[in-house]
């Protein structure tokens, strides 16, 4: 069972690709219209100096002026290593390319998860690059986020319920996720109802087959562990509620 190949987005008929000097961007054709002025402000976020939103402080809205609007991850590592290279990847099947892929076979297969609009790619040498992942902007905030702002236990527990909905879908379809944590989590709302969608499948894997329960279990350790580090003495987040989010 393997993940399907970057060249999945190619086949899309959705996508087009347009190149530019060094910098290689596959955007939906609903907003090919914008490919220049996409182009554009991605290119500027590269060097710019302010910080997104987020947890790695990556995350941009960028404003198409008709109404509809991006929401644009640059590509930032963890670790040790970001000191040294933080937004410069090695390789020549660039990760943006094939989370793109993931996400649009992920959305196919009726996983919840936000409409993918594209990726931009900036090469600085052969196997060195920059990059960035397209969305649709979704109205909400994460998970951390909603359990922080709202402290009615009845509708927290439902929108914890609505996340592990998510998950089992996620996994019954056949993804697993890369990095599961609080932050990969989006909560939305439409009048009085929460629904979540999951977000940022950079790394993430798609099978043919529902994954394993050794799997599901890694990606509720993943997420019990992102919620300890972030509320480590429960207050927002108490045993019942990690039970919601982690039981088989």
């Amino acid at each position: 069972m393997r993940p399907p190949s970057q060249l999945k987005w190619r086949a899309d008929p959705n996508f087009t690709t347009f190149k530019v000097k060094r910098r290689e961007l596959v955007i939906h054709r609903d907003i090919a219209s914008q490919a220049a002025r996409v182009m554009r402000e991605l290119g500027e976020l590269t060097s710019a100096m302010e910080a997104g939103a987020g947890n790695r402080q990556s995350a941009y809205r960028l404003d198409l002026g008709d109404g509809r609007g991006l929401f644009a991850r640059r590509c930032r590592r963890g670790g040790l290593i970001a000191s040294i290279l933080s937004d410069v990847y090695f390789g020549i099947t660039p990760r943006p390319l094939t989370e793109l892929a993931v996400t649009i076979e992920a959305m196919r297969r009726g996983i919840p998860v936000a409409k993918p609009m594209g990726a931009m790619i900036e090469w600085l040498s052969p196997v060195l690059y920059r990059g960035f992942f397209l969305t649709r902007a979704v109205r909400g905030m994460t998970l951390w986020e909603f359990v922080k702002a709202d402290d009615d236990p009845t509708v927290r527990r439902h929108v914890l319920e609505q996340a592990r909905a998510a998950i089992d879908i996620m996994h019954s379809k056949g993804l697993f996720h890369g990095d599961l944590n609080l932050h990969n989590l989006l909560v939305t709302q439409a009048r009085d109802s929460f629904s979540v969608i999951i977000i940022d499948l950079d790394k993430s894997r798609l099978f043919d087959a529902p994954v394993s329960v050794a799997m599901r279990r890694a990606n509720a350790a993943r997420l019990i562990r992102s919620a300890r580090k972030l509320d480590p003495s429960g207050k927002f987040l108490d045993a019942a509620a990690l039970w919601i989010l982690s039981r088989d």
